[in-house]
């Protein structure tokens, strides 16, 4: 390995370690807010890349009807709800909000998709569809359950991260796609050449993270998050609803498992299953993070990624092992110095 090869390995390993940064975070959120370890968050990420690519194509993306059907689905059960406690003021809300928008948003996709639209309109689209799937998909499948244990959360995870997967392969496919990049510029830097998807992933990447340090510090909302994340019942107490939390840290988890996907679009195939190879990733980070810091999950996906560039150049027919393997040591270590303590009777 000479240097030119060493610094390519590095640039490579920091791309694919800014998307699985974003993923690791989102995991980490999720878990502190809502104690789910949410493995479908892989499937937000092909959601996102395979609708561009789809929009891109000028074709209606399936998850337009999924996000139609998932809305439907929700109205009937809050209006089951609304009726059972007589709250027949929110019926006009609920028809709204999970019947009228979802409509709208399909109707314009189902409008702009034909005409492709500029790359920005089609992302913005893309994100339109998948990011209320988020919240609904909460709503149907975690809510009725928030005070279950973790394991019960976790098997409801993995049948959930099924079903997304076979909702993939019947909206889009088993072919998998990849959109053009942002950019063709490439920049030389003595013997290393960059390229501007790369500086797309990494820069939308901190953009993002940035972003999320400003919500949760000087927001009322993300203030809500953290006091959840911190003390479940103490921010019952003075206010804070827990659906509500649920709800918007799925939200936050949504967007960024389909901007991750749509950043990587352009670097790599994506099929309807890819995303949980990615998402497995950045939960290896987020273990490391011990599922509760941010920066040690961000620092630990940045590490995955460095390690599966340098382990794709040695051993590429084993990388993938390589760097499952590095979340052995980690829970030694972990379960060495951790005392375990019982959950809180809610």
């Amino acid at each position: 390995m000479n240097t030119e090869i060493a610094l390519f390995l590095i640039q490579d390993g920091l791309t694919n370690g800014a998307i699985y940064a974003l993923l690791a975070l989102a995991l980490v959120l999720v878990f502190a807010v809502t104690r789910v370890i949410f493995i479908p968050q892989g499937e937000f990420v092909a959601y996102g890349a395979l609708t561009l690519a789809s929009l891109q194509l000028g074709k209606l993306p399936g998850t337009a009807w999924l996000l139609l059907g998932a809305g439907l689905a929700v109205a009937a059960v809050e209006l089951v709800q609304a009726l059972r406690v007589r709250a027949l003021r929110r019926i006009p809300a609920i028809i709204l909000k999970f019947i009228i928008v979802p409509v709208f948003l399909v109707g314009l996709v189902w409008w702009a998709a034909p005409q492709k639209p500029a790359l920005t309109l089609q992302i913005v689209l893309a994100l339109a569809l998948i990011v209320p799937l988020g919240p609904m998909v909460y709503r149907l499948a975690y809510q009725p359950l928030a005070n279950a244990s973790v394991l019960v959360l976790l098997i409801v995870s993995v049948a959930l991260h099924f079903a997304m997967t076979g909702l993939g392969l019947v909206f889009f496919g088993a072919e998998g796609s990849r959109t053009p990049p942002f950019s063709d510029a490439q920049w030389k830097l003595g013997v290393l050449t960059i390229s501007g998807q790369s500086l797309w992933v990494v820069g939308a990447s901190l953009a993002l993270i940035a972003a999320l340090l400003l919500f949760f510090e000087h927001t009322i909302y993300g203030k809500a998050l953290r006091a959840t994340a911190i003390n479940r019942v103490g921010a019952r107490l003075v206010g804070v609803s827990p659906a509500m939390a649920g709800k918007l840290s799925f939200t936050l988890a949504a967007l960024i498992g389909a901007l991750s996907g749509i950043l990587i679009a352009p670097i790599t195939t994506i099929y309807y299953d890819s995303g949980f190879l990615v998402g497995l990733k950045g939960f290896v980070g987020a273990i490391v993070g011990g599922l509760l810091s941010y920066p040690l999950a961000a620092a630990g996906a940045v590490l995955v990624g460095m390690l599966e560039a340098y382990a794709s150049f040695w051993a590429s027919a084993y990388k993938e092992v390589i760097v499952f393997t590095l979340i052995i040591p980690v829970l030694v270590w972990r379960s060495l110095t951790t005392h375990h303590i019982e959950e809180d009777e809610e």
